[in-house]
């Protein structure tokens, strides 16, 4: 059996990934819009002094919101608002491990532009709609309301 099985066959349950490149663009501007109000909420406590390490600041906690709450329900707060979950190539949830690198693949990507836009390509034409972190993990991101 080949990871592929265990999840949704995007030829005959297509309803699995209809528009959600679209719904994880949303979710990711939701979510890009909770770091940066969490990064913002968390200065007081840094005395000020995050001002001067702010990119640093909001990527630390945004990798944290990342992993904690792709753990909680494989899915980010962006990412409920869509109805939008992630699976593993099992397809179950993710766990602590998958969301630690599912996280780390997708902060390096974003760090080099020839990734990001490769994770881009690979979102808009494979059938399944993986991005590159997707593609190396086996993971991918389906409706949620499909699994209902």
């Amino acid at each position: 059996m080949t990871y592929t099985d265990a999840l949704p066959d995007p030829d005959h349950q297509a309803e699995f990934y209809a528009d959600t490149v679209m719904k994880r663009f949303l979710a990711w501007i939701v979510d890009a819009i909770m770091i940066a109000v969490l990064t913002v909420l968390v200065l007081p406590f840094t005395a000020f002094t995050g001002i001067f390490f702010f990119p640093a600041l909001m990527l630390v906690l945004g990798f944290i919101y990342r992993v904690t709450t792709l753990t909680g329900r494989s899915a980010t707060w962006g990412m409920r608002l869509f109805a939008v979950e992630f699976r593993d190539r099992t397809g179950k949830r993710f766990d602590l491990a998958t969301a630690f690198l599912h996280t780390a693949g997708y902060s390096i990507s974003m760090a080099m532009a020839p990734l990001q836009l490769i994770s881009i390509i690979l979102m808009l034409v494979s059938s399944r709609k993986q991005g590159l972190t997707d593609h190396i993990l086996g993971t991918v991101a389906v409706n949620g309301r499909a699994l209902s």
